[in-house]
């Protein structure tokens, strides 16, 4: 390929954020949309130039940085990342639709933060060198805390976008001394993670980098006890922002591209620890979600129970369980973040996403409770829809290397399963009590646009699964043969 279509794809939201402040404000959501609608074209574009069957790294761009640390801007995808591109592109597409209407206050900034975002979000997935990966890790933080300190939907919107700030900020000190330590342990420094891959380290440096990396990424995640900001920031946070955090598993990712094939030895010294924290959070997430009457706080412990199967799929360290775990974390695109868009419409329509404050809702908005029935069925894993595929395989992994750990995640999923299918049911049946709810009305054309499109992408990935997952497979083999398995 002659286009440097990664960087196109990286940097096309920032030309969009300067187009916009050359323009009236009026084009400013016009631009925006085109914006999006171009990078998702140019995300697909990346997805067809993939050969599966080629190299384990393609589309690969280099070029000097900062030389005398031998930094570079090196960008490349392979099979477990290329997929996450369109669903970044896709998913954030649908989050601008949800607040196409509520933003009055500076749509300008508030457009010009998501599509910073957007840029960081990308890049993330791309970058094949660490220290530049930390750069848009490091970039992500700010417009998310800009994004819900001034546009947040309760009166502790500020605090919580300090405590995520801060605790992010925190999660990124233990990340940067792994990667310098990586680096520094190099005969020739170097921060080129093809390089690094290539080069056994002493087990006691591995087992340092792995935890510290297990710390940094654990964050994000997230994994008990480091939770605690998620259902703050699910309560304080628009849901069309939720989404984009809660849909795009960056931590989870992170375990996967970094912290595991970069300490394969200790990876496998400490299965026990990662399968311990998966395991911990299948349990927590799904008994929290009993506790919780708010949809938004209650998709997010069910969150919390499922990114837990994927770690504790991960810890048994085979190509099945990182093919099931790509697989579960793109469906939390599509499901999760779809979940919460829908939430976002219900929000602005009723004021609130409290089942007592609703009750009934799918009398008025049967479109949306429908697709909301549907995207909360696939988030639990509901047999034909996209979750599923990566569930199943995840689950069968786990019993495999750790059987006891296997079957208290199927107690949990089974908790959660039954949860949502509570709350759902306090929320959009029985009578019509509430004004709001009585007036509400359902789901407007461009609405209709993005549920279609993720019933579509839930539907058909749940029930075809294959070419997806035949585009992981390679790469995930190649992932669980640098660990030697």
């Amino acid at each position: 390929m002659n286009l440097p279509l990664l960087s196109l794809l990286i940097f096309l939201p920032l030309a969009g954020v300067v187009v916009l402040w050359l323009l009236p404000a009026r084009a400013t959501r016009p631009v925006v949309a085109l914006n999006m609608l171009l990078t998702l074209a140019l995300a697909t574009a990346v997805l067809f130039a993939y050969d599966p069957a080629g190299a384990r790294f393609q589309l690969v761009e280099k070029l000097p940085w900062i030389a005398s640390l031998n930094i570079h801007y090196l960008v490349a995808v392979d099979g477990i990342s290329v997929l996450f591109l369109p669903a970044t592109a896709l998913l954030f597409l649908a989050s601008l639709v949800a607040c196409w209407n509520a933003v009055q206050d500076a749509p300008r900034l508030h457009y010009s933060l998501l599509l910073l975002l957007q840029s960081a979000t990308v890049g993330i997935f791309c970058a094949l060198d660490t220290a530049l990966f930390f750069v848009f890790w490091e970039m992500s933080l700010v417009p998310i805390y800009f994004l819900l300190a001034r546009w947040g939907v309760s009166s502790g919107s500020a605090q919580a976008a300090a405590r995520y700030f801060l605790i992010m900020l925190a999660g990124g000190i233990p990340l940067l001394i792994a990667f310098v330590m990586l680096a520094a342990s190099q005969p020739v420094p170097t921060f080129d993670l093809t390089v690094l891959l290539g080069v056994p380290l002493p087990r006691s440096t591995q087992t340092a980098i792995f935890l510290l990396c297990l710390l940094g990424f654990g964050i994000k995640v997230p994994l008990v006890p480091l939770h605690t900001w998620l259902p703050q920031f699910a309560l304080a946070a628009p849901g069309s922002l939720t989404a984009l955090l809660v849909g795009l598993k960056l931590g989870a990712f992170g375990l996967i591209r970094f912290a595991i094939p970069l300490a394969p030895e200790a990876a496998l010294d400490l299965h026990w620890l990662l399968a311990g924290l998966g395991t911990v959070a299948i349990l927590y997430g799904a008994v929290g979600m009993l506790a919780q009457s708010n949809l938004r706080v209650g998709l997010a412990y069910a969150s919390i129970c499922h990114v837990g199967l994927a770690v504790l799929g991960l810890a048994s360290y085979t190509a099945q369980a990182a093919q099931g775990a790509v697989s579960l974390l793109l469906s939390f695109s599509v499901a999760t973040g779809g979940a919460f868009v829908l939430l976002e419409f219900l929000r602005q329509r009723t004021g609130s996403t409290d089942i007592n404050a609703l009750g009934g809702a799918a009398k008025t908005m049967p479109l949306l409770a429908t697709g909301f029935l549907i995207c909360g069925l696939a988030g639990v894993g509901m047999p034909g829809t996209s979750s599923f595929p990566g569930e199943f395989m995840l689950i069968i992994a786990a019993l495999q290397s750790h059987t006891g750990a296997g079957m208290a995640a199927l107690f949990g999923l089974s908790i959660a399963a039954g949860g949502f299918l509570s709350l759902y049911r306090k929320a959009f049946f029985g009578p019509v009590t509430r004004p709001a709810v009585a007036e509400a009305s359902d789901l407007r054309p461009r609405e209709w646009i993005v549920l279609v499109a993720l019933i579509l992408m839930i539907v058909g990935i749940g029930v075809y699964p294959g070419p997806w997952i035949e585009i992981v497979r390679p790469a995930a083999e190649a992932w669980a043969a640098g660990l030697g398995r």
